[in-house]
Order: structure tokens, then C-alpha cells, then sequence
């Protein structure tokens, strides 16, 4: 009965023994996917090239696909549709993503290009949480061969007609030295536009190509194998027969580099943040003598620009241009796609701003005596000061603008023919401490001018001064130091700015003594300069201060003329009648006490009334009132004459202007006989002039008329001839 117990027992054991084995081996041949349906995977491929196609019929929206390869494989290239980048990792990894998924129903295909025939690829699709929806294998179904150039086509719409060849079209071969059975890109520009050619090397038909609207081209072709080195005729031909030459030597096959895998391809100069007007400069490394396609694309995923670039004998590329950054430029996030015919990377930067002054020019260069325009945007509700300089520095126009909630302001300066200096002109923009300079050419291309700005006015010798720079991308520029005394102070300083054009200094003062300093950059023949005080205290003892006038009209600048204890630092304010404060600036006395201030200026639409500049030093302040008047000027003009003057005197014609102008004047009589009209005059920045002109000592005793004109205004006066 024992035994028969223990056959029992035995039995059973070897019962459960089974049933785990079989359930395991159920296990182990259920795929370790269950829903081996829901993304259907297909490759159709040629030699080394495949195209794989997946189709999602799962529950999930696809948002990534990677695929790797089997040990000892490697991929070499792949392309993506629209929409999709993809970037090869380290590990041999590529990693496709999408601003927009794959939804259920849809499809998308991808080119993957490796170094054996008939690969078989791994692939595994994730979801918009980046799990897992499906793992699997694709191999390749067989493609007939294609034993000829596909005929490489970028836009299907083209007109042959016309001129095809012109004697200034160009091309070239990248890179310039290819090598037999290679591929190359070929651009070139000023063929016939929307043309459709024939690319030919010696008597081989290559491939086609269609120009786009400029007569441009970027395409690529396959070069056959030559067998031996030797020079070949790479020739366009045109559908009218023309054709367009280039004799190269093609090197040997075997010339080629044999291993890349220690040249990959990088891509440099992208920051995470740029501004609109920045220039991006793009660099890296790459595979030595070919080249490398770079597409830039928009927020919305469109490309908006592509350009190449030769990879040099050591592996280095670099664009020819930069990345100018518009001032239109739609925020948000952009990228550029690199690609070298193996591997492709998307590096990303965001466009956007902390500038709270965002003003542009109407045009990039203004012809002379054009009515010149700018507008934009800046901080609501608060006072912005505009200061227009001509290419010397010299200041043209200024305002003080009272800005509303919408934040809106616009700035127009109406130029003078064989007047005003042509060159690069500056719009400075200042509002609270925030100061940007707007530039713009007059009469000519403008240039990009040095500017240096200190983080702020007055510095203790304990501290550094902070230097911004800004001036032609990569450029080097020389700073000098000059002290209280005139004196040049140590040696010149190397700035060198970046790519952007921008650069910072820091400027140690622990050796400084007190006093103001005059910083000057230069480049060529081109310098600016600026001041800064060290040491400078607050509390400077008894302040003496008076204005040049004792009323001023709106927009009329101010000179305030003052001394106190020498190397003082005070503080000065403007106030109109309400009260309001306008502008604050601080200001230092010389080594002998002295200070002069004049960039205090009334605002063109300021209140009229009782105004006041508040002078002050810690303890001890001074303050000056003036009365302001307004000269309700409104496109016309004030013209004051004498009431009476007398035969052979001079009748002083004095004009007051809207704007800067130039004006003609004419003296005519109560019967409205013109009696000259010689007399000329242009108005100063603060748009007055003054004139005089000779009464002859024979002229008629009567009542006459001087009348004023401009392009836009007019004004007249009257003076009485007497006897003398």
C-alpha cells in the first residue's frame, strides 16, 4: 500500500512536471508581442538600399521608430519623408521622430541604406509616452536592378524656351576632386529659369535636372566607374543644344578613404536661444573631401532655405554664410537638418527674445531726400527717448516720446538731398536702462558700425566694468583706455567678436584712481567711444547749477551748466508740470569740479507750463525751473520779421519749422509781384533757421510780403519799407 502511495505521489509529479513544461513551451513560442497585426512592417530593397514601409492598425498613434542592425552591420545613410528627422546614435541606433504622428490607418515610409545586401533591420515602433508599442524584424523583398542614372528632377514644371546658357552661368562639381563610381552634388547658378538639362560626363548621360525660378540648381549624381584615373568632360546640355563645360580629373576608386567610421559627422554653432537680427554661423566635421546638404526649417516644419558645404582634407565644413536671423522672423522653434548621403542630424535653436525694444527700419537703405521711416514696439506706458545719428556720429533728429498702453511708437525724419551725409545711420532706442541701437543705410548699403556700451556709469575700484561690443561677425577690434589726464592707460586691448557679431570685456579697476575714463574701440578707420567714472562718491558738498534759457518750446534740448566738489557723482532729473519724472541720468564732476549736461530735452507733445531739473548729490540738491511753451506747429511754419525797416538795412528773416526741412523764400509786393526770389534756407536740428536780405536803398516805400515754402508747409510775414 506504501509503494502503491508513492507510485501515486510519483505520478502526480510527474503529471505537474508536464503541464509546467508544456505551459512553458507555450510560453516561449508566443511571440513576445501580442499584437503581432496591429503595425504591419514591408521592405522592398535593392542590393544595400531598402525602403521600409509600416502601417499602424494598432489602438496607438505612432510618435518614434527605431531600427538597428544585427551584429558586424552598419548602416550607411537613410532618408526620411517630410516631417520626419532622424538622428544615428553612438550604438549604431537610428532614432526617426515626427512633430505629428502616425494615427491608425496611416502609413509612412522610410530609406535605409547599409553595407551588406539583403539586410535584415530591426524595428521598434513607440507611442507619444515612448512605450513600446511593437517590436519587429523587416527583410527585404527583391527590386528589379536599375542599371542607369535615376533622372533626378526637383520641380516637374518647367517652359524650355528662351535662352538656356548664358556666358556668366556657372556649375560646379562637389567635392571638387571626386573619384570614379562616386556620387557627387552639382550646383550651379545663372542658367535659363525653369529649364529643364541633360548632365553628361563626356559621352555618358548622367541624369536631368530643372533650374528654379533664378536659373539655381543643387542635384546629385552618380559617377560610373572609370577604371583608370583620368581627366573627363562633365558638360550640361540644354534642350536648344548649348551647353556649358568642366574638365576634371577623376581619381582611382581605390583612392578613396577606406574607413569613415573615424570621421562622423557633427554639426557646431547652434546656440538654444537666438534673437531676431542674430547670424547663426554653422560648423563641424565631417567625412574629408565631400560634402555636406544643410536644410533649415520653420516653426511649421517647412523647409525655408538649403545650402552645402565642402568638407575640407581634415575632415572640416563650415557654411560660407551664416544664418541671418530676420527681424520678422516668426518666433518659435527652428532647426537645420545636416545631411552627408549616410547620416543625417537635426539640431534645434528657439527663436525668441528678451528685448523689450523691438524697433525696425521701413527699408535697408533709404535713397537721399526719401521721407525716412521706422516703427515698432516697446514697453507700454513709459517714456522712450529716440536719437538719430548720421555715419559721423553727428546727431540728426531726436524725440522724447510719451509711449501708449498699445506699446506702438513710430519715428520719421525727413532727409535733405546733397544735405545730409550718406552712410550707415543709428536709431538709439532708450527706455528705463534698456538701450538698442537700429541701423540703416542712407544713400548706400549700410554697414554693421562698432558700438561699446558699460553695464552702467560709475564704477568702485573693488569692481570689474562689464563691456558690451557689437561689429562685423568674427572681427577683431582694438580698445584703448584713456585717463582723466588724457593719458593712455596700459596697452591695447583684443577684442574679438563672436560669430553673432557680439562680444564682452571685463575690465578690472582695482589699479584705477578716481576719476572719468574715456573707453575708445577701434577698427580701421572706424572708432567709437564712451565714458565712465571710477570711484566717483555721492554727497559732493555745495551744487551750483543753471540752464542756458529761461523758457524753451517742446522739443527743444536743454544745457544745464554746473560745478561741485571734484570726482563727484549726482543724479539729475527731469519733472514736468505734473509732476511726472521724464528722464534721470547720472552725472560726474570733473578733476576740477566742472559738469556739463546736455542730454536733457523737452518731449515733443510735453505738457507746456512749469517744468524743472532737480540736481542732487546725497544730502545736497538743486533745483532749476523753466517755463516751457508750446508752438503749435502743425505742418506749417512761424516766420517773424521786423514791423518796420528802413531803405538799405536788412530785413532778418527768422523760421520755425515742424520738422527739418529746406526752404525757399520769396519777397513779393502788395500787388503780388515777386521782388526776389533767390533767398534759400535750411533748418537746424531743431528745425529753425535764420536769414537776412538787403532792403536796396531805391526800393519802394510800401507794405511787403516774405513767403516760406517746403515740400509740405508754407508761412509768410509782413514788413514795412520807410524812408531812412
Amino acid at each position: 500500500m506504501k509503494n502503491q502511495n508513492s507510485m501515486n505521489r510519483s505520478s502526480i509529479r510527474g503529471i505537474s512536471l508536464s503541464v509546467v513544461i508544456i505551459f512553458s513551451m507555450i510560453l516561449i513560442l508566443i511571440p513576445n508581442n501580442s499584437y503581432a497585426d496591429e503595425i504591419d512592417a514591408k521592405g522592398i530593397g535593392l542590393d544595400e538600399t531598402v525602403i521600409i514601409t509600416l502601417e499602424n492598425n494598432s489602438k496607438e498613434n505612432i510618435k518614434t521608430v527605431r531600427m538597428w542592425l544585427g551584429e558586424n552591420l552598419n548602416f550607411k545613410s537613410f532618408k526620411t519623408e517630410k516631417g520626419w528627422v532622424g538622428d544615428k546614435t553612438p550604438q549604431g541606433v537610428i532614432i526617426f521622430t515626427s512633430s505629428e504622428t502616425i494615427k491608425i490607418g496611416e502609413s509612412v515610409k522610410f530609406g535605409i541604406k547599409t553595407d551588406e545586401v539583403d539586410p535584415i533591420i530591426n524595428w521598434k515602433a513607440l507611442d507619444e509616452k515612448d512605450q513600446i508599442i511593437k517590436t519587429g524584424v523587416v527583410k527585404s523583398s527583391k527590386l528589379s536592378s536599375v542599371n542607369q542614372n535615376p533622372t533626378i528632377i526637383s520641380n516637374e514644371n518647367y517652359e524650355n524656351s528662351g535662352t538656356s546658357i548664358f556666358s556668366d552661368s556657372t556649375f560646379r562639381i562637389i567635392p571638387d576632386k571626386p573619384n570614379s563610381d562616386s556620387t557627387i552634388r552639382v550646383t550651379g547658378d545663372q542658367f535659363g529659369a525653369n529649364q529643364k538639362f541633360e548632365f553628361y560626363v563626356d559621352l555618358q548621360k548622367l541624369g536631368n535636372f530643372i533650374t528654379d525660378e533664378q536659373g539655381h540648381f543643387i542635384t546629385t549624381m552618380q559617377i560610373p566607374n572609370l577604371q583608370k584615373q583620368e581627366r573627363v568632360d562633365f558638360k550640361i546640355i540644354s534642350y536648344d543644344g548649348a551647353e556649358k563645360k568642366l574638365s576634371i580629373r577623376v581619381g582611382e576608386d581605390e583612392n578613396r578613404i577606406p574607413n569613415t567610421q573615424n570621421f562622423k559627422l557633427t554639426v557646431e554653432g547652434i546656440p538654444n536661444i537666438s534673437n531676431r537680427g542674430d547670424i547663426i554661423e554653422i560648423f563641424g566635421k565631417g567625412i574629408p573631401n565631400t560634402a555636406i546638404t544643410a536644410k533649415i526649417i520653420d516653426p511649421t516644419n517647412n523647409a525655408i532655405n538649403t545650402r552645402i558645404a565642402e568638407v575640407d582634407n581634415a575632415g572640416n565644413w563650415k557654411m560660407e554664410e551664416g544664418i541671418n536671423i530676420p527681424y520678422d522672423a516668426v518666433f518659435g522653434k527652428y532647426g537645420v537638418i545636416v545631411d552627408d548621403g549616410r547620416n543625417q542630424i537635426l539640431k534645434n535653436w528657439e527663436v525668441k527674445t528678451d528685448k523689450t525694444i523691438l524697433i525696425k527700419s521701413a527699408k535697408i537703405m533709404f535713397d537721399a531726400g526719401d521721407l525716412i521711416k521706422l516703427n515698432g514696439t516697446v514697453l507700454p506706458n513709459k517714456i522712450l527717448e529716440l536719437i538719430l545719428e548720421d555715419s559721423f556720429g553727428d546727431e540728426m533728429a531726436s524725440e522724447i516720446v510719451e509711449v501708449d498702453e498699445s506699446g506702438f511708437v513710430e519715428f520719421q525724419y525727413q532727409s535733405i538731398e546733397n544735405d545730409d551725409k550718406e552712410g550707415t545711420w543709428t536709431l538709439i532706442a532708450t527706455q528705463e536702462k534698456i538701450k538698442e541701437f537700429i541701423y540703416f543705410g542712407y544713400d548706400e548699403l549700410p554697414i554693421i558700425p562698432i558700438n561699446i556700451e558699460f553695464d552702467k556709469s560709475n564704477y568702485q575700484t573693488s569692481e570689474d566694468a562689464t563691456i558690451s561690443f557689437i561689429g562685423k561677425p568674427s572681427e577683431k577690434l582694438t580698445m584703448i583706455i584713456i585717463t582723466p589726464a588724457g593719458n593712455i592707460l596700459g596697452n591695447d586691448i583684443i577684442i574679438q567678436l563672436r560669430a553673432d557679431g557680439k562680444g564682452e570685456h571685463n575690465l578690472e579697476l582695482e589699479s584705477f584712481s578716481s576719476g572719468i575714463y574715456t573707453a575708445v574701440v577701434k577698427k580701421g578707420n572706424s572708432q567709437h567711444s564712451e565714458t565712465f567714472s571710477v570711484g566717483l562718491q555721492t554727497g559732493s558738498g555745495n551744487i551750483e547749477a543753471q540752464i542756458t534759457q529761461t523758457e524753451y518750446q517742446v522739443g527743444e534740448r536743454i544745457l544745464v551748466l554746473g560745478n561741485t566738489n571734484p570726482n563727484s557723482l549726482l543724479e539729475g532729473v527731469l519733472i514736468d508740470p505734473n509732476g511726472i519724472e521724464i528722464k534721470r541720468l547720472e552725472i560726474a564732476s570733473n578733476n576740477v569740479g566742472i559738469f556739463t549736461e546736455e542730454r536733457f530735452k523737452i518731449p515733443v507733445k510735453g505738457t507746456t507750463g512749469l517744468w524743472k531739473i532737480v540736481i542732487s548729490s546725497g544730502s545736497n540738491s538743486k533745483p532749476i525751473e523753466f517755463n516751457v511753451f508750446s508752438t503749435e506747429i502743425s505742418r506749417g511754419m512761424i516766420v517773424t520779421v521786423p514791423e518796420k525797416v528802413e531803405q538799405g538795412d536788412l530785413i532778418k528773416i527768422s523760421i520755425i519749422a515742424s520738422h527739418k526741412t529746406s526752404i525757399t523764400i520769396e519777397i513779393v509786393d502788395e500787388s503780388g509781384n515777386i521782388i526776389d526770389k533767390t533767398l534759400t534756407c535750411n533748418t537746424t536740428k531743431e528745425f529753425i533757421c535764420e536769414t537776412f536780405w538787403p532792403v536796396p536803398k531805391d526800393m519802394a516805400l510800401g507794405k511787403y510780403i516774405i513767403k516760406v515754402n517746403d515740400a509740405i508747409s508754407s508761412g509768410q510775414a509782413t514788413v514795412e519799407i520807410i524812408s531812412n
